[in-house]
């Protein structure tokens, strides 16, 4: 998050510096943002305020638990609405989403579970975050929701165009979820899903009014996702980005930090520190949110510490790998130019737990500005994406990547790529070990565990943690 002259609720671009305010919060983009500038324009809230402290209500809706910590919350008290005003429109937004779903927001379960290490003699506890049962069936619906009640705030205190249509582009969860949380709104949505979308998803869509455009990936189109491509036009002629990719609209991150204060209050209520977290990474922004919502539980005492971050891709399309690589080997390369050598080219395994102690110094202080304006360098949409059976993490490229990277780095972990193999192994597992049903793709961050299992990379007695973030259709 980054710093601004008002914290807590001026909004700035990571990218290039450029504080854009809290005027019009529904203009999420930056505008020195260029074609081909190679600047990582990403628009961010800033840091929270000093006096900022953890919620020590037990609500059981999120959105209330945690509104202190929510740029929502921040925008509505600043604009003159009361604490009771803000709580009702959650309830109010939560009702006809019930409506829609046939259920609301809640807090989700966290579940214990012996973990499913390769070495009899490696015991482990394996602890797994239950989105599956969430609104829309994942955890999507968390970053809709945040966007809908910045929407609902607008709405509140200055004019708004209601018939300025929403879009998104998806495979899957984020469109259901994008759609049920439109319809909740009464506002019209424009999709932009691949042709190869699952047909039940299509049908569902269909039934919640979303108005559908397929996108098909055709020899000379530009690189990246069709479907992005289609969103990012509609955009462009006016639709608001009603999306879970932060680089698109970086509030929806705002939702998204509910699921990571959660698991922070659930680890302390259990009272256990995971030595590691598996996230499954397709454009990024659940990993994004949940490391930036379990910093800010440490930052305000509610963690010990957190757990080494290990992003999880498919071999099919792996996107992060490359990036993070490159930005620990330029830490790595400067360290050794301050007479602190790490060798660059070791090992993931290797390179991920020595640059810890010196990732939040000058060095990745250094890396992380040169990313921010230099990210072809990292991150690029891969040339010839392939087929997963974990659809949902199938993104050309990691648009949330600088958090992701930076939060990998920073707690000592490293991405991991799974083949498809290891996501069938984790799905039928995770389903043995918690009696969920969750997707090849809710259960992707399990493939990871048990990937580095493989390789040896997980200590005997390791407390595990993973999220399972989408029902099996």
């Amino acid at each position: 998050m980054t710093l601004s002259a008002e914290p807590g609720l001026a909004l700035a671009c990571t990218g290039c510096g450029r504080v854009l305010g809290h005027e019009s919060p529904l203009r999420v983009r930056c505008p020195q943002a260029r074609p081909g500038d190679d600047v990582d324009h990403v628009v961010a809230r800033p840091a929270l305020r000093e006096d900022a402290a953890w919620p020590s209500g037990g609500e059981a809706h999120p959105f209330v638990r945690y509104r202190s910590l929510l740029y929502s919350y921040a925008l509505a008290r600043h604009r003159g609405l009361s604490d009771a005003w803000y709580v009702d429109a959650v309830g109010r937004l939560d009702a006809r989403v019930a409506m829609v779903d046939g259920r609301g927001f809640a807090v989700t379960p966290l579940l214990r579970a012996a973990a499913p290490l390769h070495e009899a003699e490696a015991t482990g506890t394996l602890w797994v975050k239950d989105e599956t049962r969430n609104v829309s069936g994942s955890h999507k619906a968390r970053h809709l929701m945040g966007l809908a009640l910045v929407a609902a705030v607008e709405e509140a205190t200055a004019e708004v165009d209601r018939a300025r249509p929403l879009a998104i582009a998806s495979c899957g969860n984020a469109a259901l979820a994008a759609a049920v949380v439109a319809r909740a709104c009464d506002r019209r949505l424009l999709v932009a899903i691949p042709s190869w979308a699952d047909p039940h998803v299509v049908a569902r869509l269909q039934a919640l009014g979303a108005e559908l455009e397929v996108c098909e990936r055709a020899p000379g189109d530009p690189p990246g996702d069709p479907c992005f491509h289609r969103f990012r036009a509609r955009v462009a002629e006016g639709a608001w980005p009603f999306t879970c990719q932060g680089s698109e609209n970086g509030l929806t991150i705002d939702g998204g930090l509910t699921l990571g204060l959660e698991l922070a209050d659930q680890w302390r209520a259990e009272g256990v520190a995971p030595d590691r977290l598996f996230v499954q990474v397709g454009g990024g922004a659940l990993a994004s949110a949940t490391v930036q919502a379990l910093q800010l539980a440490a930052d305000l005492g509610a963690l010990p510490r957190l757990p080494s971050l290990h992003a999880v891709q498919t071999v099919a399309v792996a996107p992060l790998r490359r990036a993070w690589r490159r930005f620990a080997q330029g830490i790595a390369r400067r360290l050794a130019a301050r007479g602190r050598p790490i060798d660059p080219d070791a090992s993931d395994a290797e390179l991920g737990p020595a640059l810890r102690a010196h990732a939040r110094g000058p060095a990745g202080a250094a890396e992380r500005a040169h990313a921010a304006s230099h990210r072809t360098e990292y991150m690029r949409p891969v040339a010839t994406p392939g087929a997963s059976v974990a659809t949902g993490i199938l993104d050309d490229e990691t648009y949330d990547w600088r958090v992701v990277v930076r939060g990998m780095t920073e707690t000592g972990g490293w991405p991991v790529t799974v083949d498809e193999a290891t996501l069938l192994r984790a799905r039928d597992e995770g389903e043995h070990l918690t009696g969920l049903t969750a997707d090849a793709t809710g259960t992707a961050g399990l493939a990871g565990l048990l990937a580095l299992d493989a390789e040896g990379a997980i200590g005997t007695g390791e407390t595990l943690a993973v999220l399972f973030t989408g029902a099996r259709r």
